[in-house]
């Protein structure tokens, strides 16, 4: 019986996942990923428990990367530290079952491409097309060799080259507004024991604590596309310099790293949906097929999502009759699973933003008064469809 090979396009959370949910099942997987070397350095991600719980489905540990260290409370804040909400993490382990927990994304990857088997995943492979004209598709590398492939697995990122390949008429991606700056610094003693994100007047400061010791900060702005400035340092300094502790602490060692440490980019979602999630034997996940805005921190849990669910609803490599006949039904599969919770969870992560790029004081001010007023079982149950939301398909 000929082994069903599945080619992923792109080496991120969502594809790593993808390929090791679908090694599992018994295909053979290559994964191609442009960048000549895994990242050393980068961003945090939060790992929410519908992510936890998907990842779980497949046998792979997020404290294997992660450990087991999580904040002791976490909520939303003013510029001048009011908490307007607050919850602690016992209780979200309580109502859920399991806490979040936080790492830095290049310990994550590395962590799920562990479980890769030598040779499966090649760093300095640009994809440069899929030819899907005959019954397996091929896909062309710039070096070469060619990959035919009972199945693609398009993870390219939010500016999916296949993803405006093969849907020409979609209108992309749009600007939310708002640029943003991440970095990873040492935390201070005695440490940062929430995890919290401040509003101010069309300005947000978010603080992560990572279980490696250190803290992934990030920010947001209301500018302009494209606005830059010659010292990002300096310009989180200026803005965000007088806000509550421990904030101006942090910058001073956000000050101490190299300018190239701290990321910054502007922010987009897609414009609107796709129609479909796959095209014949490509299926897209993650940012290349709903990408969202990163204000509920479900980006990366909806392509692990995504992932899993891809590789459950596929024949496994030992299940009867012609596994990879069965290819095209379980891609409309997918879709049909998949396309309506993650366009829902791109435009909530939408209308949250808009709240928090407020900049007007006295509209500004009547926002952080109504989610004060938010009773707290009822900001609780706010989460529930996002932190419960995972499900395979026929379980």
């Amino acid at each position: 019986m000929r082994q069903c090979h599945a080619v992923v396009v792109g080496a991120g959370i969502g594809g790593l996942t993808a390929a090791v949910a679908l090694h599992r099942r018994g295909w053979r997987v290559t994964v191609c990923e442009r960048a000549p070397q895994p990242p050393a350095t980068g961003a945090g991600i939060g790992l929410a428990p519908n992510a936890l719980r998907a990842l779980d489905a497949i046998g792979l540990d997020a404290a294997y990367a992660a450990g087991k260290a999580v904040p002791a409370t976490m909520g939303l804040r003013r510029s001048d530290g009011t908490w307007l909400v607050r919850e602690t993490t016992a209780g979200m382990a309580e109502r859920y079952g399991i806490p979040p927990i936080a790492v830095a994304r290049p310990a994550f990857t590395a962590a799920i491409a562990a479980a890769l088997p030598p040779g499966a995943l090649r760093h300095g492979t640009e994809v440069t097309g899929v030819d899907d004209a005959g019954d397996r598709p091929v896909v062309r590398t710039a070096g070469g060799p060619d990959l035919p492939a009972d199945l693609v697995v398009a993870a390219d990122g939010i500016h999916s080259p296949l993803r405006r390949a093969y849907f020409p008429t979609h209108p992309g991606l749009h600007y939310i507004g708002e640029t943003a700056w991440r970095c990873m610094v040492d935390a201070p003693e005695p440490g940062v024991a929430a995890m919290s994100e401040t509003w101010g007047r069309g300005e947000r400061f978010g603080i992560t604590p990572l279980s490696d010791g250190r803290l992934y900060l990030y920010a947001t702005a209301v500018v302009p596309a494209g606005t830059r400035w010659a010292d990002p340092r300096a310009e989180l300094r200026r803005r965000f310099g007088s806000w509550h502790d421990p904030i101006p602490a942090l910058l001073e060692r956000v000050g101490r790293l190299d300018a190239a440490d701290v990321l910054h980019n502007d922010l987009h979602d897609l414009a609107a949906p796709l129609p479909a999630l796959h095209h014949g034997r490509i299926a897209w996940l993650g940012d290349a097929a709903h990408a969202m805005a990163p204000n509920l921190g479900q980006g990366g849990c909806q392509a692990i999502e995504d992932a899993v669910v891809l590789a459950h609803l596929l024949p496994a490599a030992d299940s009867p009759g012609a596994a990879a006949d069965r290819v095209p039904s379980a891609l409309a599969a997918y879709t049909a699973a998949r396309r309506a919770r993650t366009d829902a969870v791109r435009l909530r992560a939408r209308r949250v933003g808009r709240l928090g790029a407020v900049r007007n004081p006295l509209a500004a001010a009547a926002r952080d008064l109504a989610v004060r007023a938010v009773p707290d079982r009822l900001a609780r149950r706010g989460l529930d469809d996002l932190f419960t939301g995972f499900r395979l398909p026929g379980r």
